[in-house]
């Protein structure tokens, strides 16, 4: 039985290598646009979209085969004539909030911006308190 639950555990943990991409990138994937204009701006939109594997890197300095397969539907989506802001939001849409490193506010996102002012405010009001006991304590001496 032990032997049987090994060789298991053993597939389970051999199974992601056996997952590994092999299919050849996307043709946009490394191919810049033919036009400039066009390039420059599906560049402009890449640097604004996180790559989902890497998470700390834009789309358009990743070498993850997901930022990849990202640049390539912007540059086709430009290429045919799409807004960049139509892209955008069909990022979005198929990703999340997480691709864009500028989310707009929303259901979800409304504690990305509520909390950082909501913190400030409590810091903002602990130390006006300890300046006020500080000078009332000065002045009865």
């Amino acid at each position: 039985m032990t032997r049987f639950l090994a060789a298991i555990a053993l597939l389970c943990a051999a199974l992601p290598l056996a997952a590994q991409d092999d299919l050849p990138p996307a043709p946009y994937a490394y191919t810049q646009l033919e036009d400039p204009a066009q390039e420059a701006r599906a560049l402009e939109l890449m640097e604004t979209l996180r790559c989902l594997t890497c998470q700390s890197q834009s789309i358009a300095d990743s070498d993850a085969p997901m930022a990849g397969d990202m640049r390539h539907q912007v540059r086709s989506r430009i290429a045919a004539g799409e807004s960049p802001e139509a892209i955008r939001t069909w990022l979005v849409e198929r990703y999340g909030d997480y691709v864009s490193y500028s989310p707009e506010v929303s259901a979800t996102t409304w504690p990305l911006f509520a909390i950082p002012a909501l913190l400030l405010l409590v810091a903002l009001t602990v130390l006006l308190r300890r300046l006020g006991k500080r000078r009332s304590e000065g002045e009865g001496v």
